[in-house]
């Protein structure tokens, strides 16, 4: 059980920072999030626009 837990962590850990690397990437923002509902789309996440409009905000106000 204790694995697995790490490797839920670890996962977990991977997905954010891959999605704060694309959020602060050198993009247009609207370009950045399209991007990340493409690749959410890919696998099998739905997300809608403002859903991704609240991640960034969340993401840039834990960044101050």
């Amino acid at each position: 059980m204790k694995a697995l837990t790490l490797i839920s962590a670890f996962l977990g850990g991977a997905i954010v920072g891959c999605g704060a690397a694309l959020i602060f990437a050198p993009d247009k923002g609207a370009e950045t999030r399209k991007k990340i509902c493409n690749i959410l789309r890919k696998h099998g996440c739905t997300v809608s626009d403002s859903e991704v409009d609240a991640l960034v905000a969340e993401l840039a106000a834990s960044k101050d």
